[in-house]
């Protein structure tokens, strides 16, 4: 699943080439995402110029004039640029024409992304009202965090990857934040300390900005590529790396469910 940096990369990648340009033709050829795309989104989108492509959590924000895209890559989606005549694959579901000659395709295998049409102010869009603050952003603190845990007995990696406390923090993030940390996926929110929080909130930034960056070096691959990121080059502590030895320590690393999720920690390293 797309997580929080690889949203950030293709933000990074597409914009350059989206802001300032005119929509000359939108083709839907399977409007069956999570919602279906709206029939009119050639009607309306055509003619506009693109203004802003911007992120909130794991949704891109792409502004015309008037109105705006609120785009999600669900579990499998891409958006990338390509040039006119590339030919169309059995998944490119979307193509955003633009008078530069290149168009932004969507493509997305399983269909559970979304590109939805708003006409109020992005923010304001029920997807979005409720989400917690953006993780790299200075309101994202050891002090929201502590507060937001008081009296939580939910185990606290499922805590920090809740939208409604912090967005964008998705399971290899957590677990490599809460490794970097030290503090044990399973420890209940409620008992940690603030300090431990400061520690977690600096390692949860660091993790992130890390990952971007690593993205950040492939965005050539959004223009004419495959549209994959290159993040998960980054070496990876324990996320996937069930009984293999810590890089740390050497103790063989453990594996629980939390919240549905797999989570991997060391218990020497991690308390």
């Amino acid at each position: 699943m797309p997580e929080l940096p690889e949203v950030e990369t293709t933000r990074r990648g597409i914009a350059p080439h989206l802001i300032g340009q005119r929509v000359q033709r939108v083709v839907v050829r399977n409007a069956r995402l999570r919602w279906p795309i709206p029939e009119d989104l050639d009607v309306r989108l055509s003619g506009q110029q693109i203004v802003s492509v911007e992120r909130r959590a794991k949704y891109l924000l792409i502004s015309a004039e008037v109105g705006t895209l609120i785009s999600h890559l669900g579990m499998s989606g891409s958006l990338r640029m390509v040039e006119a005549g590339t030919p169309v694959a059995k998944h490119d579901h979307v193509d955003i024409e633009l008078e530069s000659g290149m168009i932004l395709r969507y493509t997305d295998p399983r269909r559970f992304g979304a590109m939805i049409w708003s006409t109020e102010p992005p923010l304001q869009h029920k997807l979005l009202q409720k989400l917690g603050p953006e993780p790299l952003l200075a309101d994202f603190s050891a002090d929201h965090l502590y507060a937001r845990s008081r009296g939580r007995k939910m185990p606290i990696k499922p805590f920090i990857m809740d939208n409604a406390v912090v967005v964008g923090v998705g399971n290899i993030y957590a677990s490599e934040a809460l490794f970097a940390a030290g503090i044990d996926p399973r420890r209940e929110a409620g008992s940690v300390s603030k300090a431990r929080y400061a520690k977690l909130t600096q390692e949860i930034k660091r993790v992130l900005a890390a990952a971007i960056e690593q993205g950040g070096t492939t965005l050539r691959d959004f223009v004419g590529g495959d549209g994959k990121p290159g993040y998960f080059q980054q070496t990876l502590f324990v996320y996937g790396r069930s009984g293999q030895p810590c890089r740390v320590c050497g103790h063989e690393l453990s594996e629980v469910k939390l919240g549905q999720r797999s989570s991997v920690f060391c218990m020497k390293c991690q308390n």
